[in-house]
């Protein structure tokens, strides 16, 4: 798995190409609600980190920040 710098990287390159939200607005206390991140949003972000990764996340839950989720998906 990689370092939680890289997927934080892997996180904002996929908001740029999916969302196109600037990758330097996006750091780790950056909540999805602030990013302007939205349920259907979010289960495309999922999806694309899952094949980027090649991980399986199940259904997580309670995810609120960008640290959230890279701490999870290093949890995997």
């Amino acid at each position: 798995m990689a370092a939680n710098a890289e997927t934080l990287d892997v996180v904002r390159d996929i908001l740029q190409e999916k969302l196109d939200i600037a990758p330097e607005t996006v750091t780790g206390e950056s909540t999805f609600e602030t990013l302007g991140i939205d349920s259907i949003d979010m289960v495309e972000l999922v999806c694309e980190l899952e094949d980027r990764l090649d991980v399986d996340f199940g259904d997580p839950e309670g995810l609120e920040t960008v640290d959230q989720l890279v701490e999870y998906i290093q949890g995997l």
